[in-house]
């Protein structure tokens, strides 16, 4: 039986050691490789909450980044709102902290946590880096502080995390799984794929596979790049079978991603025939001559939120001009507060011990406030909100997930074609 997440409240500085080699083997080694993990049974722990639920928030507001926080901050927010206007937590209004996660360059990440830590917040909506999800992560089980990530793709960020760890956005392979199922439906029966040779990248492979096998077809061919120079031997691979579709999971969008869409297209694998996937989809408009990618199609985790959704993030940033990872905020929030609630406590090793549970298996609900009205007369709830039913594993990732499906123009732009749910 699982052992029960117990509160481990300490100061900073006393885990400043093990931080410090946490960080260290997060800049010097690559992202961990998935690994299965079953849904625990939930152990009820000691209360340590004080009455009030604390939000804290982790996005970036500077560096690299500082264009996806926005959105996020106002998800928070009006998650916040709503779960106020429905009566609060556990009887009292839910507060919330922001601070600035800034980017993977600088320690900001690490002083803000800290900040956080003094405020007594008692869950963490963020950060959207993996990066700075790996950082933090160390900092956050000896605080007994979960964070539950909006935008954190890589795989297994939680998968030593105690239960400390839960997304609102699928893991970077779980678009596999999805890919298996639109290439299927497109008629494509045999499916080539080339990757980069980091293992973020990579780790698209082994679900693909699966997940055209479970519809009848086949990856017929892998071909893997580390440099300009593998580009040739890379397409050649992938093309000398003679696949109906060519999948390209690489790293970013840079010269290798460029060389390889240019030979891919010249050997007649562009248009409908080329899938591009989350870390490589981008504007191609100053990077590639026009039409190179017209008809091509692109995949991205998350989805589009609708007009009334974008309305109410402008509520609270009327400034917003991108709603990115807005609603995967918004869902993070929703279900921190939740597993509060089923906890019947607002401390943080509560909150971890429940966030899975909340969406599972129960009655389903799909608002806070219908949640809420359930939890009257019911013990167990499956939330179902804007990103759909996640279904959180043990590792706080989802098991369904939805994406939003894109297509090129001649003008090598991408437009969302529609969502697709795997």
């Amino acid at each position: 039986m699982p052992r029960a997440i117990t509160p481990r409240r300490r100061p900073l500085a006393s885990a400043a050691a093990a931080l410090a080699l946490a960080i260290s083997l997060a800049a010097c080694t690559a992202a961990p490789m998935p690994t299965p993990t079953p849904t625990p049974t939930e152990t009820p722990v000691a209360p340590s909450g004080d009455g009030v639920l604390r939000i804290g928030t982790l996005f970036p507001t500077t560096g690299a980044t500082a264009f996806l926080g926005a959105a996020q901050v106002a998800g928070v927010n009006a998650a916040i709102r709503e779960i106020n206007a429905a009566g609060g937590v556990l009887g009292a209004p839910v507060e919330v902290v922001n601070r600035d996660s800034g980017d993977a360059s600088t320690q900001t990440a690490e002083a803000s946590f800290a900040a956080l830590v003094d405020k007594g917040v008692d869950v963490v909506i963020g950060p959207s880096s993996s990066v700075l999800a790996t950082r933090l992560l160390p900092l956050a089980v000896e605080a007994g502080i979960p964070l539950v990530s909006p935008a954190a793709t890589y795989p297994g960020v939680g998968s030593t995390a105690e239960g400390f760890f839960a997304r609102t956005i699928p893991a970077y392979p779980h678009q596999g799984v999805v890919l298996g199922q639109l290439l299927a439906e497109k008629g494509a029966d045999a499916v080539a794929l080339i990757v980069g040779s980091d293992d973020v990248s990579s780790s698209i492979a082994s679900p693909l596979e699966s997940s055209l096998a479970d519809h009848g077809d086949e990856l017929v061919a892998t071909a893997t790049v580390d440099a300009a120079a593998g580009v040739a031997a890379a397409v050649a691979k992938a093309t000398k079978v003679k696949p109906d579709a060519v999948v390209l999971a690489t790293p970013d969008n840079g010269d290798v991603t460029k060389a390889l869409i240019t030979a891919l297209v010249a050997a007649g694998y562009g248009g409908g025939k080329l899938w591009l996937t989350t870390q490589n989809l981008a504007d191609y408009s100053q990077a590639l001559p026009a039409g190179t990618l017209n008809g091509a199609n692109g995949i991205l985790e998350g989805i589009q939120p609708d007009a009334a959704f974008v309305a109410k993030l402008k509520v609270e940033d009327p400034g917003l001009t991108d709603a990115r990872y807005g609603a995967e905020a918004y869902e993070a929030t929703i279900m921190a507060a939740l597993a509060a609630l089923v906890a019947g406590d607002d401390g943080g090793p509560s909150i971890a011990n429940r966030l899975v549970g909340v969406t599972r298996e129960g009655i389903r609900c799909t608002s806070f406030g219908e949640c809420a009205d359930v939890l009257e007369t019911e013990p167990d709830i499956a939330y179902e909100g804007l990103v759909g039913p996640l279904r959180l594993d043990g590792a706080g990732d989802p098991t369904i997930a939805t994406y939003t499906v894109f297509s090129y123009n001649g003008e090598n732009k991408y437009a969302a074609t529609g969502p697709v749910t795997g």
